[in-house]
């Protein structure tokens, strides 16, 4: 590496001269790579007399590492983080800040004092998307020396300060829990992200539009469609909530009904994404419990994750729900009836019309049920008539061509003995069916 706008003074980075960093070429830009940055970068290590024991230069490919991840010796998560893009630098490494005592290999001897010259190439953001995709990036503008980090659904206080381009378009502190930030107006990504703070810790998050406002934007905000923002967010303080596996029976049933009230009423204020976080935590709860103790809680759970779904228009999702309801009990005309409505959308019109019946097996006064019924009824008969149709259509298809093959052999003077079969249409292919649905959409406050 050529050497360029030389500083002479070497720079103490642990304080105890262990770390010491000589700039050899100044970055670019005031940009410092954070805590949980992949940092791309080439070094050359040699010892005090000059010997080289490696080098990323030699090899032709770049050293990549997350920073302040211990995944790398101490210096180099200290002098990287002081590294600007572009910059050239040479850090001085004292034992305990390298291989220590035991060396390394048989090429660092013990209690080897190291130099390390590093380029830093580039570096990207932290991603806490959960599938990561770049959705949420962090950068650490003010780490925290605490270690614990908030849990789902726990009590939470910030101050978010959200841009879009220059513009502020929010500033504020506010107090909610972990799971329920829709109701407060704090975007996915924040809450998604908040799960790796540290309390007192400042980062800007980069959100991508299916973590912050989608594709409809913000009006009130002035925020178009499918736009990425950023958010500065400081944790002051939050609590912990309680962890499921630490309670007893009682404690748990108690959280499990605290929760299920919650998914309640966010389904009646239509918050339908809200009220499943809330359903699924009070089912982590009751999987603590006695299946006969929870039996009836769990129940009206899985009912209003099956009436969310269905609002949501998921048919797969409120089949699920209903078959976990069926498993518990199977007598559950709520189950039996919305999982009919979620055959119909499906088009599975049999499973539907079975589902139906139990209904009015069970209730024989359902006429939510026996509407259903009759629909169904005129529903397959129109779907055989037109299967009907098309295999009539194809055996048609298939005389001809047989017609006009005996044709062609004839004229070829060819004898052969054909014979033609016979087609059975099946009564049971329809799709792509989608009756109205009359809707059992009350709330199971059982």
């Amino acid at each position: 590496m050529s050497e360029q706008n030389v500083t002479e003074t070497e720079l103490d980075l642990s304080g105890d001269g262990g770390v010491k960093k000589l700039i050899l070429q100044e970055g670019v830009g005031e940009e410092l790579p954070s805590k949980g940055c992949r940092v791309s970068l080439h070094y050359t290590g040699t010892l005090l007399d000059g010997t080289q024991f490696d080098s990323s230069v030699d090899r032709g490919v770049p050293f990549e590492f997350e920073l302040g991840r211990e995944s790398v010796i101490k210096a180099f998560d200290m002098g990287v983080a002081t590294m600007k893009k572009g910059e050239k630098c040479v850090l001085t490494c004292a034992p305990e800040y390298a291989y220590g005592a035991a060396g390394s290999g048989p090429n660092i001897p013990p209690n080897a004092t190291l130099k390390f010259e590093l380029e830093m190439l580039s570096w990207e953001l932290e991603d806490l998307s959960p599938d990561r995709t770049k959705g949420i990036l962090r950068d650490v503008v003010k780490a925290s020396d605490k270690k614990r980090t908030p849990n789902e659904f726990a009590h939470v206080h910030v101050r978010l300060v959200g841009k879009y381009g220059d513009n502020v378009f929010e500033d504020r502190e506010v107090k909610f829990d972990l799971g329920e930030g829709a109701t407060c107006g704090v975007v996915s990504g924040v809450e998604i992200a908040l799960e790796k703070f540290h309390q007192y810790e400042t980062s800007r998050l980069i959100l991508r539009p299916e973590f912050a406002f989608g594709a409809n934007g913000n009006e009130e905000f002035g925020i178009p469609g499918n736009a990425t923002v950023e958010y500065t967010v400081t944790l002051r303080e939050f609590e912990r909530s309680q962890d499921t596996w630490k309670l007893d029976t009682a404690e748990s049933l108690q959280q499990a009904q605290l929760f299920k009230d919650k998914g309640a009423k966010y389904i009646k204020e239509e918050k339908y994404q809200v009220a499943i976080k809330m359903l699924k935590r009070s089912n982590d709860y009751l999987s603590n419990c006695p299946a006969e103790d929870a039996k009836a809680l769990k129940t009206a759970v899985y009912l209003n994750k099956a009436l969310c779904y269905q609002k949501l228009e998921d048919p797969f999702e409120v089949k699920q729900a209903c078959d976990s309801v069926l498993e518990i009990d199977q007598t559950s005309v709520k189950a039996f009836y919305r999982r009919g409505q979620a055959f119909m959308s499906l088009g599975n019109l049999e499973a539907a019309m079975k589902d139906f019946q139990e209904v009015q097996q069970l209730e024989p006064s359902n006429k939510a049920a026996q509407n259903q019924i009759t629909l169904l009824k005129h529903k397959l008969r129109e779907a055989n008539e037109k299967e009907r149709k098309i295999y009539a259509n194809m055996f048609t298809k298939f005389a001809n061509a047989d017609k006009q093959r005996e044709e062609s052999e004839r004229n070829q003077n060819t004898d052969v003995l054909s014979s033609c079969g016979e087609w059975n249409a099946p009564e049971d292919t329809m799709k792509n069916v989608h009756p109205n649905i009359v809707m059992l959409d009350n709330v199971d406050d059982k």
